[in-house]
Formats: structure tokens, sequence, C-alpha cells
């Protein structure tokens, strides 16, 4: 199981600004290791973000992302308290979810 993403929300004015670490390690599929094999594509594919049981962001990640991506959103709503919840899914069916209260 990958570490826990680190999810800050806050809330400003009538928006929510979101920013996501996302540890994951981003295997293309195309480097070689030291013995001139190929390390095996795993990456990312889906990242998917709830409020309220409402989706408020849904995004498709491809192997050229960078390893432990970053990603920052905004969403209109949300209150001091309320959770935002993200969840990630990579090409080989792992997945992890992890929530943030917003402050």
């Amino acid at each position: 199981m990958a570490d826990p993403m680190r999810i800050r929300a806050q809330q400003k004015g009538d928006v929510t600004e979101v920013r996501v670490l996302m540890a994951h390690i981003m295997e293309t599929g195309q480097r070689k290791d030291s013995a001139g094999n190929i390390v095996p594509a795993h990456h990312i594919q889906t990242v998917t973000a709830t409020w309220n049981g409402k989706p408020v962001l849904s995004a498709n990640f491809g192997p050229a992302v960078s390893q432990n991506p970053v990603m920052n959103f905004t969403f209109k709503g949300g209150a001091k308290g309320e959770k935002v919840i993200v969840t990630w899914t990579d090409n080989k069916g792992d997945t992890r979810t992890d929530e943030a209260v917003i402050s």
C-alpha cells in the first residue's frame, strides 16, 4: 500500500482550494534497470475528489506524470470542518483514498 496522500484544503471566500501530494513511483515502462531489463509500467491512471458526496474533480493521468505528483484544484462551495476525499487508482489496480478537513 502506498504512503498516505498529503492533502490540504482551505476555504477562501466561496471557493475551496485543495493541494494534494500523492506518493507514487510513477514508472513509465520505458526505463531500464542496471541489468538492462525494462522496469514495468506502474503509474496512477485516475484521480477523483469528492466533497459532501459530490464529485468536484475527475482526472486521467498517464505515464508522463512525474514521481510523487502534486495537484492543485479549486471548487465552489465547501465550509470549514467539511471533508474533501481524494482517491487514485493505478494501472496495476492499486488504489488509495485519503481525506482532509477544510480549514
